[in-house]
Formats: C-alpha cells, sequence, structure tokens
C-alpha cells in the first residue's frame, strides 16, 4: 500500500500486465493501420507512458504529437476539458489516432474528436490503454482498447492523483487504509477482553494466537497436525508455520477494515515475518498499542482470574511471576522494534474495563 497526498492505493495492476495490455493495443494498431502512416496524438500529461511503449511496438512509419488538456480536478471530473497547446502536425488528409491512457466517461475524447475535425483529418481513430465499460457514455467509437477495468479511480504509469504517482510502473487503485493494530501487554493485562470490546467498535478482525493455534489442532488441519508435532516433543512451534496459520486467518477476510493481532508477534523475528505478510498484502501495521499495568496488579488479576477459570498457571503465584518475567525478557524487546518504526503507543492499562476501552480507543482512531 502506497500514499500519495492524502489518499491511499493498494497495487492492481503488475507491470507485466500493464505491458501485455499495451502489447494488446499495438496488435489491433499494427494490424488495422499498417499502411496508413498515422499521426499518433497523445493527450498530456497521462498519455506519456503508454504512447512512448505503444508507438516503440508500431512497426510501420508514423508521427508524434502531443495536445495538453485537463478534465479532472483531483480523483473527480470536472465536466469541462481544458485544452492547452496546439498540436504541431498538419492532420488534414491524414489518419489521426487519439491516444488515451484512460477513458472513462468519454468526455475528453468525445470534446477532442471534435476539435481536430476541424482540420479536416481523413479520420479519428481512438485509441485507449484502458478503458471502463461501465461509465462510458458517449455514442463516439472506441476504436483500439488494451484493458477493460473496473471503474476504480487509479494512478501510476502515466495517471496521477494531484499531479503525484505519474512514475509508478504499477497501476495502483484507490482504496482505504487498513486499520491493522497489535494489542500488546504482559500476562493479566486484558489484551482478550479489550480486544473483543475493540474489534465491534472498529469493524476489525481479531486474531488471536491461541485462538488460531487451538482450531488448527482440533480440527486436524495440515498445519495443525504439523503444530502439534512440536508441541508434544516440547519444541516450541517455528515461526514460519506460525505465520503460515496467521496468513490463512488473513486471507479468510480479503476485504476485511483491518486486523488486531492479539498474541503475535512475540519476537523481533516474528514481527519482521508478520511485516513481510502484510506487504504482500499491500498493506502494514499501523501501530502497536501496549496495555502497560504494574507486576503487582498483574498478579493480583491473575489470581482472582484463576479461582474462576480453573486454570492451574493462573493459582500459582509463583508460576504468574515467572510468566511475566518470561514476557520481559523475550516479549517485551519488540517495543524497542515498532518504537523504532514510530509505531508504539502505551496506554495505562490500570483502572475500569471501560476507561481502558476508552483510552485504548483515543490512539485506535490516530492510527
Amino acid at each position: 500500500m502506497i500514499k500519495i497526498h492524502d489518499l491511499y492505493f493498494k497495487p492492481f495492476l503488475s507491470a507485466q500486465e500493464i505491458a501485455a495490455a499495451v502489447d494488446n493495443l499495438a496488435s489491433q494498431i499494427n494490424k488495422d493501420l499498417s499502411n496508413k502512416k498515422p499521426v499518433f496524438l497523445g493527450i498530456l500529461n497521462g498519455s506519456y507512458m503508454v504512447l512512448a511503449d505503444l508507438t516503440r511496438k508500431f512497426n510501420h512509419e508514423c508521427e508524434i504529437s502531443f495536445l495538453r488538456a485537463k478534465s479532472y480536478d483531483g480523483t473527480s471530473s470536472t465536466g469541462v476539458v481544458e485544452f492547452g497547446n496546439e498540436q504541431d502536425v498538419d492532420l488534414a488528409g491524414r489518419t489521426v489516432v487519439i491516444v488515451e491512457d484512460i477513458v472513462d466517461s468519454g468526455l475528453t475524447v468525445e470534446k477532442l474528436s471534435r476539435k481536430l475535425a476541424e482540420h479536416n483529418p481523413l479520420e479519428i481513430k481512438i485509441a485507449t490503454l484502458f478503458f471502463k465499460p461501465e461509465v462510458y457514455d458517449r455514442e463516439l467509437k472506441i476504436d483500439y482498447i488494451g484493458q477493460e477495468i473496473a471503474n476504480k479511480f487509479v494512478v501510476g504509469y502515466g495517471m496521477d492523483y494531484n499531479n503525484l504517482g505519474r512514475n509508478l510502473p504499477e497501476l495502483y487503485v484507490q482504496t482505504q487504509r487498513m486499520k491493522n493494530i497489535v494489542l500488546f501487554g504482559p500476562p493479566g493485562a486484558g489484551k482478550g477482553t479489550q480486544a473483543t470490546r475493540l474489534k465491534d467498535k472498529y469493524g476489525l478482525i481479531h486474531i488471536s494466537t491461541g485462538d488460531v493455534f487451538r482450531y488448527n489442532i482440533k480440527n486436524g488441519t495440515e498445519l495443525g497436525t504439523l503444530a502439534k508435532s512440536f508441541i508434544d516433543k516440547g519444541n516450541l512451534v517455528p515461526d514460519k508455520v506460525t505465520i503460515k496459520m496467521l496468513k490463512a486467518e488473513v486471507e479468510k477476510t480479503p476485504d476485511a477494515a483491518g486486523f488486531i493481532f492479539d498474541g503475535f508477534p512475540r519476537t523481533g523475528a516474528q514481527a519482521t515475518a508478520l511485516d513481510e505478510l502484510l506487504s504482500q498484502k499491500g498493506t502494514e501495521i499501523a501501530g502497536m498499542v501496549a496495555l502497560e499495568v504494574d507486576d503487582e496488579a498483574l498478579v493480583e488479576r491473575l489470581l482472582e482470574r484463576g479461582k474462576d477459570s480453573g486454570r492451574p498457571d493462573d493459582a500459582n503465584e509463583g508460576v504468574i511471576r515467572d510468566r511475566i518475567s518470561v514476557y520481559y525478557k523475550q516479549t517485551a524487546p519488540l517495543k524497542d522494534f515498532y518504537e523504532a518504526q514510530g509505531k508504539y503507543y502505551g496506554v495505562d492499562g490500570v483502572g475500569s474495563m471501560d476507561a481502558i476501552t476508552e483510552r485504548l480507543s483515543v490512539e485506535f482512531d490516530k492510527l
């Protein structure tokens, strides 16, 4: 995912996919205009990339010119087309190919066709790399189309958002930034309770590593069976197995507004692996929000919880203090990992559940 000005964009078409669309466009034009010595007229600024690539693939004589036109302000069409410089090639009696990066409503090419008709060309053809059939509402025929795409605002490969993004070799589509948050804290800090509250409030998916492990092991999935083989031998489950489980969970809801990760990562290596996983999905961790609770308050909470849960590790003060000690040795250094990225947010974890939720919400709202 990338940010341009105030908007976020995610990968849409790769450079290879764009090249295939250019090849398709060039093939049509080569077949149709081989002996016509056409004038390719690019619409600045968007079409400079496609015009360059397209004309390199045109295997016959041609001329090239540019005309400046503007009909967009930010992400929206103004409904008015402004033309700038006059083209510098005599169009009388010539085959003119208007080359666009993208055609949506068709307003620009329709008005430009009328303008160019005043120069008495033999014929006017319209070629566009990308075409949005959902919104095209003109009678004017689009003669050559590289690829049809959905009606979404895109940047890259010559297309911009307020003049930025044209240089990107891939195409990106506008999206909302995913709110991916690591909810952090020592045993007894109340992460699970708060995650349940916050996922509902913000429409996020709560991924608890413990729940994921239990589900996979109970249901005998391939990854669960593999994880159990390590656990049964008293060994830690390798990070690559855990991250595969998390990847499977993330992929269950590809349209999620974001995720709350609870219980993962626990080490710097796991945090790096999580960054790589999310990067592949075009997103990232927005921040680590940590519940900070005094050790004595943690011991008191866990002993109280042990009375109700029946969990032996919550009933023995010595075991509890050992767990807290292990947390500080193995897991707490993650604070440094996220602080180095400017993504660590500490929250006072003492007080009523409602008060803590409010404090966490203040940080969630920032991310």
